[in-house]
């Protein structure tokens, strides 16, 4: 039984590998393979809701898509959240482009009826890209240890958003920024 919905942000073929390798070194370690058995893909997520129309939301998404431009990002930190969902991620660089990004799509999906929860609101919403999640408390310090060794910053764009429902995850669809074409 699914969730939730997402809308994601995904990332061009070299960040999404940056990602991906951190995932694959705290699974080898056998620190944390939720991302990987959940069949996830390497995201920022802009918008989530546990039901959404999907035909309404689908247009809005492919309209808001074709008018953006890839978006520049740089991984530069690692933090986690205090709660007990024990999350690892990789925190972007601030800059005034990604939030104003997610703002317009969170205006664009309001717009349709859709209601934006309180995490997910301009003066809420916290950008991240998760690299581990469920990590054993006992193990949190050496998920830290282990990503330090990444060669931070990472840098790159992000290409194409799209939206899932989890878990596990399937795509349901995604448009290339700046792009009328699906992906």
């Amino acid at each position: 039984m699914s969730q939730g919905f997402s809308i994601e942000l995904y990332f061009d073929p070299a960040l999404e590998n940056q990602v991906l390798k951190a995932w694959n070194v705290l699974a080898r370690r056998q620190i944390s393979t939720q991302l990987i058995e959940i069949e996830s893909r390497p995201h920022i997520t802009l918008f989530s809701s546990p039901f959404l129309d999907l035909a309404k939301l689908e247009s809005v998404v492919k309209s808001f898509a074709s008018k953006q431009e890839p978006l520049a990002l740089s991984f530069s930190s690692i933090g986690t959240f205090p709660n007990e969902k024990n999350v690892i991620f990789l925190a972007p660089a601030p800059t005034m482009a990604l939030p104003q990004f997610q703002a317009q799509l969170c205006d664009a999906v309001k717009k349709e009826g859709i209601e934006i929860g309180e995490e997910f609101k301009a003066d809420s919403w916290i950008p991240y890209c998760a690299v581990a999640q469920q990590v054993p408390k006992t193990r949190m310090a050496e998920a830290f240890c282990v990503l330090r060794e990444l060669k931070l910053p990472v840098s790159g764009y992000a290409m194409d958003i799209g939206l899932v429902e989890f878990s596990p995850v399937r795509e349901h669809f995604s448009f290339g920024l700046g792009n009328t074409v699906e992906t």
